[in-house]
């Protein structure tokens, strides 16, 4: 994207979850900022619908802006130089961008927090900085042949999400993440970009269905370049 905006999704590469000790978590974030080149910002997610607002870049050693005193599942900026980070195992990671560079968002959306409308409240943050068109990376996550759930559970999320309810590869009920991000995001008049991926069947990602406690956490990562960016994003 010639946007001046930075995009990323991890593998399994990294661990960037908080079960590992606090050491091994630093030295993650500190080779992921390297990477980048900016300080990377976290909050507590907790499957809901609270937007962040990210006004600073302030960072420490390790170039982690530990946010996480704050409850919040998406994190919105139109400060430069900070990459917005969600961290997900399973659950749908989205970047967001003004399609003029101005403004980004990152997204964790799972089951609650999309029938809870974090994906909506991320746009509507949005469009509060610009006025331009918004663009969407939608990463990695658990696709719906894979994530099985009761029978009721699934078609309630089918009936609040606008969705089909898939049948997984056991012969039961899923829940289609991607397909109910999709389409929340169109119907908001987001322009999406699928960059596709199972994690629970690709090993190179992380998976809390297949790994359980043993999981780690990828990060899906979206940031506004320093002025006079070189082809930054991907």
């Amino acid at each position: 994207a010639q946007l001046g905006v930075g995009v990323a999704f991890t593998s399994a590469d990294l661990d960037l979850g908080d079960r590992q000790d606090a050491e091994a978590r630093s030295r993650a974030y500190a080779r992921l900022a390297d990477a980048l080149g900016v300080p990377v910002a976290v909050a507590a997610q907790v499957h809901g619908a609270d937007v962040l607002h990210v006004q600073g870049s302030g960072t420490a050693d390790d170039g982690l802006v530990d946010l996480t005193d704050h409850r919040a599942d998406a994190l919105v900026t139109a400060t430069r130089g900070v990459a917005l980070a969600v961290r997900v195992a399973d659950c749908v990671p989205i970047c967001l961008a003004a399609a003029d560079g101005s403004a980004v968002a990152a997204v964790h959306a799972g089951r609650q927090g999309l029938l809870d409308g974090v994906i909506g409240a991320a746009v509507a943050e949005l469009r509060s900085l610009t006025d331009a068109p918004l663009l969407a990376w939608v990463g990695p996550h658990v696709c719906g042949t894979c994530y099985e759930v009761p029978d009721a559970m699934a078609a309630d999320a089918a009936g609040r999400l606008g969705t089909d309810v898939p049948t997984t590869r056991w012969g039961t009920r899923g829940i289609d993440l991607g397909a109910g991000a999709r389409r929340q995001l169109e119907v908001a008049g987001v322009e999406v970009t699928e960059l596709g991926a199972c994690t629970l069947e690709d090993d190179r990602l992380h998976s809390h269905r297949r790994d359980a406690e043993r999981s780690g956490r990828m990060v899906g990562l979206v940031w506004r370049a320093a002025p006079d960016p070189s082809g930054t994003g991907r």
